[in-house]
């Protein structure tokens, strides 16, 4: 298959996400990204559990990030017994998939794909598997975009002409996607992307998407949405999701439920997209994580309140069927009270 990352923005190459070679993985530090460039460098499979845990890599990052950190520990056990390989692999899988609670589901499928192609290279008699589970690894990330290239052209088709669009946080492939997919439709769209703190995804990560594919974007501080909503017109409202439960429930990045609300009260759509997750049959079944509160007193390192003050940082909220139009897939686009008509594949997994 061919590479599915052709003509879309740098930090969407998969090369330029998180890459295995030689016995290392490194991984774009999207903590820092643009304002420097610069990968992590990681020798060993704990490292890069760690690098997830640690947000050096955000969205569908660490999705890419697991897999290539699946390759590594494949080369870290090479030359053992294919029973050793086997076990040492399984504790890998299951330390880089739990890096993170909210999405250890998703991340599990992702690692039970690579020690399965691991499995198969070592019964086939391959000395190093390192490299069948970089194959995999490489695979997982055509078949991604190549499903959410579909979800894009739906969501395309959604946008006006001559729109004006909100995003929220940063949802890595549908965003170069949706974009190619708007182009191609010959729709001029103007994007409005709040800053999503405290780690600025959408003022960095997405607004240099849009920006670098050639779209008019303006980033405005996580306060501004309902303003912006009512001063400039805003036609539609979308984000990805990190867990779309089966009875409708969408969790994603903190702040996407009070954009929702702002959308409802002002008549405008807020379309997710994404794929129902299989082990998410409801809201109850969703732990959400709680991070640093330090990290909401600061600003990109800038201290930005009294440090004897307290900071309150859930990872994520919990947005209601409720307030959400519609659920765009690869499918098409499902009312969130009728998830139980998607028809679940291989590839649901990943966002």
């Amino acid at each position: 298959m061919e590479r599915q990352d052709k003509g879309l923005a740098w930090m969407l190459q998969f090369d330029n996400i998180a890459w295995y070679e030689d016995g290392k993985v490194r991984i774009l530090d999207r903590r820092i990204y643009p304002i420097e460039v610069r990968f992590v460098e990681c020798a060993d499979h704990r490292e890069v559990a760690k690098a997830i845990k640690d947000m050096v890599t955000q969205s569908a990052g660490p999705y890419v990030a697991a897999a290539m950190g699946m390759a590594l520990a494949a080369y870290e056990c090479r030359g053992r017994s294919e029973s050793e390989q086997i076990a040492y692999l399984t504790d890998a899988a299951y330390t880089i998939s739990h890096a993170r609670p909210t999405t250890a589901k998703r991340m599990e499928k992702i690692t039970e794909q690579c020690l399965d192609a691991a499995k198969a290279a070592l019964a086939g008699g391959m000395s190093d598997v390192s490299l069948a589970v970089k194959e995999c690894a490489v695979e997982q990330n055509n078949t991604r975009y190549a499903r959410i290239g579909r979800t894009a052209k739906h969501l395309a088709g959604l946008f006006p002409e001559h729109g004006t669009v909100m995003t929220q946080c940063f949802a890595e492939t549908i965003v170069g996607l949706m974009l190619k997919e708007a182009r191609l439709q010959g729709k001029d769209v103007r994007f409005f992307c709040p800053e999503t703190r405290p780690y600025f995804q959408g003022s960095r990560l997405t607004a240099s998407v849009i920006y670098d594919m050639g779209f008019d974007v303006t980033v405005i501080t996580d306060n501004m949405p309902a303003a912006v909503m009512k001063n400039e017109g805003v036609d539609l409202f979308t984000s990805a999701a990190d867990v779309i439960c089966g009875d409708g429930h969408v969790v994603n990045k903190v702040g996407t439920y009070q954009i929702a609300i702002a959308a409802k009260y002002h008549g405008i759509p807020y379309y997710v997209t994404g794929a129902p997750d299989q082990g998410h049959p409801d809201i109850g079944t969703v732990k959400i994580e709680m991070r640093d509160p330090d990290f909401v007193l600061q600003a990109m390192g800038t201290p930005t309140a009294n440090q004897n003050v307290k900071g309150y940082y859930p990872a994520f909220d919990i947005t209601p069927p409720e307030l959400v139009s519609g659920v765009v897939t690869d499918q098409g686009i499902f009312s969130p009270y009728d998830l139980a008509e998607y028809i679940a594949d291989p590839g649901d997994f990943l966002v």
